[in-house]
């Protein structure tokens, strides 16, 4: 005796419900939470970035202390 193995249908109400429900979770942009796209996808600067910027700073801060100094 052959037996035939059949797969599980899917009704089209089934089908239906699983199309709602992916599109339920798929997040929607809130007015609450909205953003500008600039700022969503700045860059943020790396710790070598952020040393050189803090390395210049003090330069600047110990150019005008010389400057003041030989005045």
């Amino acid at each position: 005796m052959k037996r035939l193995a059949v797969g599980p249908r899917i009704t089209p109400e089934y089908s239906k419900w699983w199309v709602k429900m992916i599109n339920d979770n798929v997040l929607r942009p809130s007015q609450e939470n909205s953003q500008l796209i600039e700022e969503h996808l700045r860059v943020v600067p790396s710790e070598l970035e952020i040393i050189k910027q803090d390395f210049e700073r003090r330069n600047a801060k110990l150019k005008k202390k010389i400057e003041q100094i030989d005045e």
